[in-house]
């Protein structure tokens, strides 16, 4: 017995490519424990032990990301060292930072997208109530009837929230006063309280509110409407073209060789595709978005140059 599982673990050795062998991969996450990119990471990282062997997953949070992200761009090109690329870090940040440590387009590698989470426009309950605001067309017609008597908060200026806002406002040709909160939950006590009038807030953070009739949800932020709750709306229904959401996924350094991507992506892909995943990410109202290396590049392109207006117009920035 002994000698059967010497062997099926000398097999399993084996079967693992040549640079992961007796190694451990570091994934490294650019944000504290506990919150939605850490917890997916900690499940891929168990569904990969198979076909990669012992993943690490390394919390590094600082400067909005950015500290994180810049340990990947300048770790060694082996892929032994991979990490999460976010909206934040990778779409937002590069505009929003007056200095960055990296390249967003230059310094890393993609590997796959991993999640897209839906956010939601919500309004405190009351204010809807005694606005006569039933949905996301009312809302649009009394901004425009009433130019700044509405406001929004946000965790922060050039927060998700806040560059949420300021697109909507743009699209819809309204006006809006930003209020910034240090954070994503003073916003939303803010919004509870009825010191401000609507947010775009994560879905997953809001849903609990939503059902129990504190918040009005108007409109989910996705291009489709959300599968948790598909009797919200999505905004492009009233918006036409109108797509904003949070999204992350797997990047290495910039030099890492193209069959290692490969087995990272084989290996991560099958893990986002297994239904123990998908249950599990249900469970934070995050889709599982399983793709090729160059989709995943492709869409981080696309996502740096379409915030690159939408940060400068907003007026935020960290110096």
């Amino acid at each position: 017995m002994q000698r059967r599982h010497l062997l099926m673990g000398s097999l399993a050795a084996s079967a693992l490519p040549a640079w992961a062998q007796s190694r451990t991969l570091r994934l490294i996450v650019p944000y504290a424990p506990g919150g939605p990119i850490d917890v997916t990471a900690r499940a891929l990282a168990e569904r990969v032990r198979e076909s990669l062997g012992t993943v690490v997953v390394e919390n590094r949070p600082g400067a909005g990301g950015n500290l994180g992200a810049d340990l990947v761009a300048k770790a060694a090109p082996d892929g032994l060292t991979i990490g999460i690329a976010a909206v934040a870090t990778h779409a937002i940040n590069p505009w929003l930072f007056a200095k960055m440590p990296y390249d967003a387009g230059r310094d890393f590698a993609p590997i796959t997208q991993m999640v897209r989470v839906p956010n939601v426009l919500v309004m405190n309950a009351e204010t809807a109530q005694r606005l006569n605001i039933q949905n996301l067309a009312d809302l649009i017609a009394y901004a425009r009837a009433n130019p700044g008597r509405l406001n929004y908060g946000s965790g922060g200026n050039g927060s998700a929230g806040h560059l949420a806002g300021e697109m909507f406002k743009k699209d819809a040709g309204i006006f809006a006063v930003h209020i910034p909160y240090n954070g994503g939950n003073p916003a939303q006590l803010a919004l509870l309280s009825g010191q401000v009038d609507f947010n775009f807030d994560n879905l997953a953070t809001a849903a609990a509110n939503i059902r129990a009739g504190k918040l009005k949800a108007l409109a989910v932020t996705t291009a489709q409407r959300a599968s948790a709750l598909p009797e919200i709306p999505a905004m492009g229904e009233t918006l036409k073209g109108f797509e904003i959401d949070t999204w992350w996924g797997l990047v290495a350094p910039a030099a890492t060789p193209r069959d290692v991507l490969d087995r990272l992506n084989r290996a991560f892909t099958d893990a986002l595709r297994a239904s123990e995943t998908r249950s599990r990410f249900a469970q934070l109202m995050a889709e599982p978005v399983p793709t090729t290396a160059e989709a995943f590049g492709a869409f981080m392109k696309k996502e740096l140059a379409r915030y690159e207006p939408v940060v400068k117009a907003s007026g935020a920035r960290v110096d």
